[in-house]
């Protein structure tokens, strides 16, 4: 009974997820603005402040590059939008403007970090949205304090839509386990003696479960999250310690904890992160909301911030 009673709610899910954007289909969809190739940028040997210095310059010019497209498209808000992130302030290691977006942003001196926390996002992130991605960025980054921590938001896939039938599987999951591993693994040459933690929220969990074999990191934390795709921490063949939050009024909870394999796919993630049964190291995260984690003076922060720095 219980059975079928967990395949009936992912059923239903999945029909939500389809049947919306169907049922949008009707109306005419924004053509969205065109962004050029990035430039072939060779991998980042070391941390030094030159050689940061040289590929924040070339993702500047990559957003620049990017602007000028899009306002020759006609589309002043992505160019508005693009504009602010070229700033003289902002550090992006790498910048694509293609199809969603592809950013990895840095907080803080990265030259110095000896503590690096990578963000992963979940659904709805790209660069219509990013704003709201980078001001989780910049909370744990202030919260961390100090020249020895600096924050990677790293935006290094197509994310799904949070209602769509991507997000109930892990097909976007698996294009972007790659890239991750490559981030992170570039990273680890350039500051080899740094403590470097993936926060990985919502389906940026799932990203994070299937990056986790091999990757060298201190921590994986899944917050908000549907699941991994495993069934254990055990299953996820990773040397991390894993971490998993939830806060009290997350929408996430009520997400059916299944994995369901079907004739052209599998549906669901497997096993709830906070169950006891999965085995990860529990942190609080207060009583937010799916959106709430990285809030300023939020416990999830703080505890997230306390992960970071190995407390």
């Amino acid at each position: 009974m219980l059975i079928r009673l967990r395949r009936g709610l992912i059923a239903a899910l999945v029909a939500a997820s389809v049947a919306v954007p169907v049922s949008g289909a009707a109306r005419p969809a924004a053509v969205p603005a065109p962004a050029p190739d990035p430039a072939a940028v060779a991998p980042l040997a070391s941390a030094d402040p030159a050689a940061l210095a040289a590929r924040y310059a070339a993702g500047r010019e990559g957003v620049r590059a990017a602007e000028r497209m899009a306002a020759g498209h006609g589309d002043r808000r992505r160019a508005a939008g693009l504009h602010a992130m070229a700033g003289p302030a902002r550090h992006f290691l790498s910048f694509d403007g293609r199809d969603g977006g592809r950013t990895a942003e840095v907080f803080g001196d990265l030259s110095r970090a000896e503590r690096i926390a990578v963000l992963v996002p979940g659904s709805d992130t790209n660069l219509d949205t990013y704003e709201r991605f980078r001001s989780g960025a910049v909370a744990l980054q202030r919260r961390l304090g100090g020249s020895r921590a600096a924050v990677v938001a790293w935006l290094g896939y197509r994310t799904p839509g949070t209602v769509s039938p991507a997000v109930v599987t892990a097909g976007r999951a698996d294009g972007a386990a790659a890239g991750l591993r490559a981030f992170v693994g570039e990273l680890t040459h350039a500051k080899p003696g740094a403590r470097i933690a993936l926060l990985c929220h919502s389906y940026g969990s799932v990203v994070c479960g299937r990056a986790a074999p091999g990757l060298q990191v201190a921590d994986i934390v899944l917050y908000g999250s549907p699941g991994t795709g495993a069934d254990t921490v055990r299953q996820l063949h990773t040397t991390a310690t894993v971490w998993a939050g939830r806060g009290a009024d997350d929408w996430i909870a009520e997400v059916p904890h299944v994995r369901l394999e079907l004739p052209f796919t599998t549906v669901g993630f497997g096993a709830d992160p906070v169950s006891k049964e999965f085995g990860a190291r529990i942190f609080d995260a207060g009583g937010g909301g799916h959106s709430d984690y990285l809030k300023p003076g939020s416990v999830s922060l703080k505890n997230l911030a306390r992960i970071v720095e190995g407390a």
